[in-house]
């Protein structure tokens, strides 16, 4: 988590970033389960991660991401975070649908991407973005699940 700039005070940002210590929390359970090849707890585990991390990249996707996406500045980065979010969707069913040697790079891509997103993406927005800029993400974004 960034603790150098301020990001996390903007609410959006600061959401987000509560969001992704939830999801790798929630790691733990999932890798125990893949680690003892527990079939039943591999499911389990899966859907609690899938009913965290879908909702928070379906709002990072509509909100944030839809208005930084207008700056050309960010438009690459931010469909490298995008197609990182279909990656993981697919790692983990495929890891629910009994791949669980597929952990390991699950964890990695989740990781990592967290680590660019908290400290990179959020960063950089708020620097970039004003105002008006919060107010309509803001209103783009879903309200926590």
């Amino acid at each position: 988590m960034c603790s150098y700039c301020g990001c996390e005070a903007i609410t959006i940002i600061g959401r987000f970033m509560a969001e992704h210590t939830e999801i790798r929390n929630a790691l733990t359970r999932l890798r125990a389960g893949c680690t003892a090849r527990d079939a039943e707890e591999v499911v389990a585990a899966a859907t609690i991660m899938r009913e965290l991390l879908h909702p928070h990249t379906v709002s990072e996707e509509v909100g944030l991401f839809a208005v930084m996406r207008e700056d050309d500045l960010f438009t690459d980065h931010i469909e490298s975070l995008c197609a990182e979010h279909a990656s993981l969707d697919d790692l983990l069913e495929r890891i629910a649908a009994g791949a669980h040697d597929r952990y390991p790079e699950f964890e990695h891509t989740l990781q990592h991407h967290i680590d660019r997103e908290d400290n990179g993406l959020f960063p950089a927005a708020h620097i970039a973005m004003s105002g008006p800029d919060w107010e309509r993400i803001e209103a783009l974004t879903p309200p926590p699940a």
